[in-house]
């Protein structure tokens, strides 16, 4: 998303923000939802598809057509990503 070190003012600049060129987590993330352990990777699975379908509402990437979703499980034992397309 940035050169190192320019994370800091990549995010300040709000190019993370749901309008900026790169959003990052537009629904607020799992704890908004009350972290479903055990159905977290469905979670961000639904998402993506929700996004990539264009029916997040208020909360839609305006163009998306690439969503990632990372995981990880138990003290970090499983890491999963996700890259899904539509």
């Amino acid at each position: 998303f940035c050169r190192r070190g320019e994370g800091g003012r990549f995010v300040e600049e709000g190019r993370a923000s749901l309008g900026g060129e790169k959003p990052v987590n537009p629904s607020g993330g799992l704890k908004s939802y009350g972290h479903p352990i055990g159905a977290t990777g469905v979670r961000m699975i639904y998402e993506l598809v929700t996004q990539l379908r264009g029916q997040a509402g208020e909360r839609q990437v305006q163009g998306a057509r690439v969503g990632l979703a990372h995981n990880l499980g138990g003290p970090g034992a499983v890491a999963c990503v996700s890259i899904l397309g539509g």
